[in-house]
């Protein structure tokens, strides 16, 4: 029998088999809006796209509502958010992104991260949690995501990534305290986000960045050290109000999956291919049945570069070795890139349609 999207999503990341593969979706505003009009539809109607694309995962959270901390630079054309993280666009060839800039905390001591405006957990809206739950409570419906804890993208937006590693090494007390005072928002935000819900929302997303593209962004030791306990606080906020926990990572991260799986993590995400032993034959050979898979099918690959026929043939090679047993989740590694044609993106899910099935 057919499954609702809900019950696909947790089948799989209890690494059974569902009636078919997940589906997600990610995407840059280029080719967002690209597939919008292909589909006739209008440039903000994010939900009828998913429809279209048959995505099973839906995202809620409550939104920040408290008063603006940090000023705007608008004549730098720079935008500033609740954390301080200052972005500025950046236009390329097929359209262009928000990156992040100036690095305010790059030289903070202790005592200027500690006068560093940060959000209130009670600048954050919860009344709406169980009201948006309920309007999608067909899908796989998650909380958090890649942001959440991840120590060193995020500290590094603000201190600059080598600046954290050196805090990760040398206990720089600036840089610990930075992500203390993060991580507790983040943590406080999150439980009040589970309660509000009221068992609405069936799996949690974390986040942070373990792997460069030929191996480890840290040592293992490091990892265990630093950056385990405070994943562990989050991975058993679940577990306390009986959810999965899905952790995204890019570039070459295996090496750290047996600690995941001892942790209690039931998913990982991204999955790039093209680095160290990310390979889908890999992955699926030594972790398959003991941690289920979301994404794996590469921005960088056919799917921006190739034609539709050698996107669906990639897809389609990616499904032969990902679904045998379950636990896999159809999904591109990270945003597709405004650089993707269309017809590239429409063959990538129409060959998960497809070829997707059990």
């Amino acid at each position: 029998m057919p499954m609702t999207s809900k019950q696909r999503v947790l089948t799989t990341l209890a690494s059974q088999q569902p009636d078919r593969v997940p589906i997600d979706y990610f995407a840059n505003a280029g080719i967002d809006g690209r597939l919008k009009a292909h589909f006739g539809l209008r440039p903000d109607d994010d939900e009828r796209l998913r429809h279209q694309l048959q995505v099973d995962f839906r995202a809620v959270w409550a939104p920040y509502r408290g008063p603006k901390l940090h000023a705007d630079i608008p004549e730098r054309g720079i935008f500033c958010d609740e954390w301080g993280i200052r972005r500025t666009w950046i236009a390329h060839a097929s359209g262009g992104y928000w990156d992040y800039c100036d690095f305010p905390l790059q030289e903070a001591t202790e005592e200027m991260v500690a006068a560093w405006p940060l959000p209130s957990p009670d600048d954050f809206d919860y009344s709406g949690v169980k009201a948006a739950c309920d309007r999608v409570r067909d899908y796989g419906v998650y909380t958090g995501n890649a942001g959440v804890p991840d120590v060193i993208n995020m500290n590094g937006m603000l201190r600059t990534m080598e600046q954290v590693l050196v805090d990760l090494i040398t206990d720089d007390p600036a840089g610990m305290l930075l992500t203390r005072r993060r991580l507790d928002i983040q943590f406080e935000v999150m439980r009040r986000t589970l309660e509000a819900a009221r068992g609405g929302i069936d799996f949690v997303w974390l986040g942070e960045d373990l792997g460069t593209q030929i191996g480890p962004t840290l040592s293992l030791d490091l990892y265990r050290r630093q950056l385990r306990p405070l994943h562990q606080r989050f991975v058993d906020l679940a577990k306390s109000f009986g959810l999965s926990v899905m952790v995204h990572s890019c570039g070459s991260s295996s090496w750290v999956f047996e600690d995941f799986i001892a942790m209690g993590i039931k998913a990982v995400d991204t999955l790039q291919p093209e680095a160290k032993n990310m390979e889908p034959a890999y992955l699926k050979s030594h972790f398959g049945g003991r941690l289920a898979f979301h994404g794996c099918i590469s921005t960088a690959g056919p799917v921006a570069y190739g034609t539709a026929a050698e996107t669906a043939a990639y897809c389609r090679h990616t499904l032969d070795i990902m679904m045998p047993g379950g636990g896999y989740c159809f999904s591109p590694t990270h945003m597709l890139q405004d650089n993707s044609p269309t017809e590239n993106v429409l063959a990538m899910y129409e060959t998960a349609w497809k070829y997707g099935k059990y």
